[in-house]
């Protein structure tokens, strides 16, 4: 489905990804761990073309955005679906509005066809009767399912989620996790999870890759990163970091 060769991006000096390769299956969940400010939110950019590689191939079904130009790219996008860190809702518009916004945009649904659909996305998170609430009247949690049943809501076959339980509470980041899994489970996208949720991610992804030092350092099941040998795979995923982590 996605399909990272040879990536390369730095900011200055600072390579953040170096000649990275990466395979993302079809309707799996793959997490992706590594240490903070490590370039994880810089690699799920690169899978959507919100940036792009200085040298490298991005494929989405077998197509390279990298040299799409606008159009082009945007009709690759349609196939995406986007849960942002801050769940990036609008404070102006309601509940109900911020999820219909995709419909509103993008379709040409009639109103009684887009508040059917808004209902059963809602629904979907177990969020029912907060329509009229604004984004202010809702705890982090909500916002993040509302985010959820916005990215879900014209059927993607793919779905970044870029830190997901940033700032939520244990009881409502494994939730979180949970709503997740159950969606997956029902409409079989193709995930693709940013996080920091170490080992909790573990229990949800079908894969797991570990980005440090701008590369792939670890590509496997969960099972086969917690037998990891790797001394780098090991410290991370075990909280061992009395230093700087180790490849040897």
């Amino acid at each position: 489905m996605i399909a990272l060769r040879q990536v390369r991006k730095a900011f200055g000096d600072q390579v953040v990804l170096d000649s990275l390769d990466l395979d993302i299956p079809s309707g799996k969940i793959t997490a992706i761990i590594g240490p903070s400010g490590g370039g994880k939110s810089v690699l799920l950019k690169h899978m959507i073309g919100l940036l792009k590689p200085d040298s490298g191939q991005v494929l989405v079904d077998g197509e390279n955005i990298v040299s799409m130009g606008r159009g082009e790219l945007n009709r690759v996008r349609e196939r995406f679906g986007v849960l942002f860190q801050n769940a990036a809702l609008f404070d102006s518009m309601t509940v109900f509005e911020n999820v219909a916004f995709p419909l509103e945009e993008k379709t040409k649904l009639s109103r009684n066809e887009i508040k059917n659909r808004v209902h059963f996305a809602l629904e979907h998170v177990g969020l029912r009767s907060v329509d009229d609430k604004y984004t202010d009247q809702i705890s982090g949690g909500m916002k993040k399912r509302v985010g959820l049943a916005r990215a879900l809501l014209l059927n993607p076959a793919i779905v970044l989620f870029d830190e997901p339980t940033t700032g939520l509470d244990p009881i409502i980041c494994n939730a979180m996790h949970k709503l997740i899994q159950d969606t997956h489970a029902q409409f079989g996208f193709t995930a693709v999870i940013v996080t920091h949720e170490v080992p909790a991610i573990f229990d949800i992804c079908d894969y797991v890759a570990m980005l440090y030092r701008g590369k792939i350092l670890f590509y496997g099941t969960p099972d086969e990163i917690r037998a990891s040998d790797v001394p780098a795979v090991h410290q991370f995923i075990h909280g061992e970091l009395e230093g700087p982590l180790q490849f040897l």
